[in-house]
């Protein structure tokens, strides 16, 4: 038993939680075996390296992503920008649709009056639109 769990530690480099599963044994007596060999403070030292290389990786994978989604995301609301100023640059007034359009998070939509309400805990001056037909 003992040079089975040997073997998977040093040679397979299957960590002691997967050995004691496939073993179906503890995990104290696959870590108890494994750290009485010479061998064990080396491939502690190893496999710790191996994992921060890993991690590295990984955070560099998680960052270049998150950056490539912020791009994108900053593109869109450019481009929302640009068309809402070619839409207010071409009339004196906004109409209440573009308005709405613009501030999407203070309406809701009433269905049993088929139009658009003012939320409730919003405070808006008098030129906002408080209801705005659909």
């Amino acid at each position: 038993m003992n040079e089975q769990i040997l073997k998977m530690y040093f040679i397979d480099k299957l960590k002691q939680k997967d050995i004691a599963e496939k073993l179906q044994i503890s995990k104290y007596i696959v870590s108890r075996t494994v750290s009485k060999d010479e061998r064990y403070l080396k491939e502690k030292a190893r496999r710790k390296q191996e994992s921060k290389k890993n991690n590295k990786i990984d955070t560099i994978k998680y960052i270049k992503n998150k950056r490539n989604n912020s791009e994108l995301e900053y593109l869109y609301l450019k481009a929302q920008h640009e068309q809402a100023s070619r839409e207010l640059s071409k009339t004196s007034s906004i109409s209440n649709r573009s308005y709405r359009d613009w501030n999407t998070s203070v309406y809701e939509y009433d269905k049993s009056k088929k139009n658009y309400v003012l939320k409730k805990n919003i405070t808006a001056g008098y030129d906002v639109p408080k209801k705005i037909a659909w």
